[in-house]
């Protein structure tokens, strides 16, 4: 099962079924109530993360790469960081949040997405030096994990 990114950033994840073994001592450890019988395929389980949850980052790396899988590792240049520090404060200061505007205004749009990917992949200590580094090099207060994280979410989406 794939992850699903929604329009409000949120991640529909798969979670893997709990695993049941048969008890060294040859003991029946079925739940109450069934006959040993064939079982139906129970439905693949799901969670919703929301940005700045726990595993959201790596959720949103995974995503990433399901949507174009035979890309080659990311690589963050330095003309890719100043790509990734502009869009992300753009869109932050936006007044309607317009990502699809900030993202046709970069030079090298690949570049920063790129760039942007490098940050996910880091987990979110990485997203959070990366927007005390935005704050830094554009001004302001920096962004929480939360708020670099689903705009990071929504340039990738933007520029896939």
């Amino acid at each position: 099962m794939d992850i699903v990114r929604n329009a409000d950033g949120t991640l529909v994840v798969p979670v893997p079924q709990e695993r049941r073994h048969e008890a060294d001592d040859g003991a029946d450890t079925r739940p109450a109530g069934t006959d040993g019988g064939p079982t139906e395929a129970a439905a693949p389980a799901t969670r919703l993360l929301h940005p700045g949850e726990g595993g959201y980052d790596e959720a949103l790396a995974e995503w990433d790469l399901q949507q174009n899988p035979d890309r080659a590792p990311v690589v963050s240049t330095a003309t890719g960081r100043q790509e990734a520090m502009t869009v992300v404060h753009a869109v932050a200061t936006s007044p309607d949040h317009a990502v699809a505007s900030a993202v046709a205004a970069l030079d090298d749009p690949q570049a920063g997405g790129e760039a942007l990917r490098h940050v996910l992949v880091g987990g979110v200590h990485s997203v959070e030096a990366f927007a005390a580094e935005v704050a830094e090099a554009e001004g302001g207060d920096p962004l929480s994990a939360h708020q670099a994280t689903k705009i990071i979410g929504e340039v990738l989406a933007e520029l896939d």
